[in-house]
């Protein structure tokens, strides 16, 4: 599993989201996620979103993912709009 592959998935699952993964070894991945779907959702509920993406990739192929997750709003308050990537 490749950082693109899990970000074609989360694109998939989440669509119209900005998304960037980073990984050292192909099974731990760091993502930061920008979507309107996040929006009025606590944290949890916005990181269960991003496994119902990846599905049963997660434990197996994807062993670790960190996540941070905000709407457009909130990216654009914490960095101006830079990024995600």
């Amino acid at each position: 599993m490749t950082a693109d592959e899990v970000t074609r998935l989360i694109e998939a699952g989440l669509p119209a989201a900005r998304v960037r993964v980073l990984t050292d070894d192909d099974t731990h991945f760091e993502a930061v996620v920008i979507a309107e779907q996040f929006d009025g959702r606590r944290p949890l509920q916005r990181h269960q979103l991003v496994y119902a993406a990846l599905g049963a990739l997660m434990g197996r192929d994807i062993h670790a993912l960190s996540i941070q997750a905000f709407t457009s709003a909130e990216w654009q308050a914490a960095t101006g709009g830079q990024g995600p990537g």
